[in-house]
């Protein structure tokens, strides 16, 4: 190993969030493989690689096999870039190519692929670059007649740059045969590969996964990544295990007394809590409530709503005298809109936990059942749920997930996705009928923080606020929807 590439230094890929999943940068004077389908973003994410280098003042080239420099140039201007600092050297096939009718009396890898390496080789020696980017590999093992003669000319040129200083980005885009891409991979230093699936309905999926990075400390799996106006962003896969560790609990306010009382005292720090319950009966409102008590005692708060709007969020709020409109204001509350048909796990995981790192310490999730729309191919929701509020946990972040149970009577309802198990607090809201009318009940199914009241008690929504009322003792049956008084024993009677 070279002294450069010794003496710990990494080179960063310009890319926001790769560095880290690679272990901190790119192993400087190595090749790296980008790999994918065409429309992945393996030019844009040669591109970044690039302008980092230049932006750090160091000489950079991009070795285009199969787009011009106006194509390039096109790419950039969508991204809002200026590559006047980069040097693109175009290796193209001649324009009199089109009109040739005599038949060549040499196999076009013994006279193309000789003239393009030649042509590769005196760009890098003439500009003697430390960043070179190779578009694309597909191009010279198409000209190369053989696997064994592809490899070998692969080969050679992984040597020629190491002795050149030179980090090295190969792009493919895989429309070769397979065979060429596992060649490819096993002389690489690092394979990062790109792949983009369509869903049913909304925007397509973006995913990349490190197959090899020599030396580093990868983050593995799959990662969610998006081209933006401004480059590709790649989300890193939530991994809460990195910030596991034991830590004192204090307990926060609801800003309801008797909600309070019925809690034990209070929400635990880093605790989830998952308020259920049938349509309309005060989910929402509860899980603000909780949050606007935190902003009044000056703690930041994070809405993500999924399905409801910001503005009918305020409004409902302003109705019972919640004061979301001034923490929002203020800067101590933010609602962020997410559009199911555009969201996939890593980037909310990504936004939550840029939420956190701003401060925030109450993150209202409302709702699950519209994360679980947004989502509906992923197999391993539950198991993105836990490393979600592992993580949030483990920062002292009070999590509020609403979940709607189908159903407004009885105890047949039912809900989309059970988080009852994962969360570690549940409140449950229910309806029931009394007198003519058509009331509200909550009560704490379960609470691993403290101790809590077993008891159920009125709840309703009025023009004053959120109501918390007395234990029903007096009846039986509250949760079946159908309540029946119970007579008071005699003094005395067992």
């Amino acid at each position: 190993m070279d002294e450069a590439a010794a003496d710990g230094s990494l080179r960063s890929t310009g890319v926001p969030g790769l560095d880290g999943i690679l272990g901190g940068g790119l192993t400087p004077h190595r090749i790296y493989l980008i790999e994918g389908e065409p429309g992945a973003g393996k030019t844009t994410t040669g591109l970044q690689f690039l302008l980092e280098g230049a932006r750090a003042g160091e000489n950079v080239v991009y070795i285009s096999l199969a787009e011009t420099r106006d194509e390039l140039t096109a790419v950039a201007a969508s991204h809002g870039w200026d590559i006047s600092g980069i040097h693109v050297h175009e290796v193209l096939p001649d324009e009199d190519l089109l009109g040739a009718s005599d038949r060549p009396m040499f196999h076009a890898s013994e006279v193309e692929m000789a003239d393009t390496l030649r042509t590769i080789l005196q760009v890098v020696e003439d500009r003697k670059p430390s960043r070179v980017v190779l578009d694309s590999l597909s191009e010279l093992q198409l000209l190369a007649d053989t696997p064994l003669r592809y490899r070998r000319q692969v080969l050679a040129l992984k040597k020629f740059f190491s002795h050149r200083h030179c980090t090295v980005m190969l792009l493919d885009d895989r429309t070769a045969s397979a065979a060429g891409d596992l060649q490819v991979r096993s002389i690489a230093h690092g394979v990062i590969q790109l792949e983009h699936t369509v869903k049913d309905y909304g925007t397509e999926r973006r995913r990349l996964r490190i197959v090899k990075h020599r030396g580093r400390d990868v983050v593995g799996g799959l990662h969610d990544y998006n081209l933006v106006r401004g480059g590709m962003v790649v989300h890193p896969r939530l991994v809460a295990a990195d910030t596991r560790s034991i830590q004192a609990r204090e307990q926060r306010t609801t800003g309801l007394p008797q909600l309070d009382s019925l809690l034990g005292g209070g929400i635990e720090e880093g605790t989830s809590t998952l308020i259920v319950g049938p349509p309309g009966s005060g989910k929402s409102s509860l899980a603000a409530q909780i949050a606007a008590a935190a902003t009044t005692h000056g703690d930041r708060a994070a809405m993500f709503l999924f399905e409801e709007t910001a503005s009918s969020v305020l409004h409902r709020a302003d109705g019972i005298q919640q004061p979301l409109r001034d923490a929002l204001a203020g800067g101590l509350l933010t609602m962020q809109q997410v559009d199911p048909a555009e969201l996939s796990p890593g980037q909310f995981s990504a936004a939550v936990a840029a939420a956190v790192a701003s401060g925030v310490k109450v993150v209202v999730i409302d709702s699950l059942n519209g994360y679980l729309n947004a989502v509906p191919e992923e197999r391993f929701l539950s198991m993105y749920l836990h490393e979600l509020l592992t993580y949030l946990a483990q920062h002292k972040v009070v999590t509020l997930l609403v979940a709607v149970q189908q159903g407004m009577l009885g105890g047949n309802m039912s809900s989309a996705l059970d988080a009852s198990y994962v969360a570690d607090n549940v409140l449950m809201l229910r309806y029931f009928e009394l007198a003519g009318q058509v009331r509200q009940a909550i009560s704490v199914f379960k609470k691993r923080g403290s101790g809590h009241e077993r008891t159920i008690r009125d709840f309703s929504l009025t023009s004053a606020g959120i109501h918390v009322g007395e234990i029903l003792s007096g009846y039986r049956g509250v949760l079946s929807g159908v309540p029946v008084p119970v007579e008071p024993h005699p003094a005395g009677a067992p």
